[in-house]
């Protein structure tokens, strides 16, 4: 299944200004095989929280909201 890369690129802008509001950001390095493989950058690089931020927030949004995304995986 072909997954549409401009609407999980619209979805994770939806959620940039939160990352930027705390000095961090991400990449989207490449979608292969139901994978969204993104990179952390800035404040986000650090954070305790960065799993919470993939797991509960990027990934459960592009699972619900993008055809055959299966994962979200944070690569350096």
């Amino acid at each position: 299944m072909k997954i549409d890369e401009q609407l999980v690129s619209d979805l994770i802008d939806k959620v940039r200004p939160y990352l930027k509001r705390d000095g961090g950001d991400l990449e989207i390095v490449k979608i292969e095989d139901g994978i969204v493989y993104v990179k952390m950058l800035g404040a986000c690089i650090d954070c305790m929280l960065l799993d919470n931020t993939i797991k509960d927030g990027i990934e459960s949004m592009l699972l619900e909201h993008v055809p055959g995304v299966i994962g979200v995986t944070v690569v350096e």
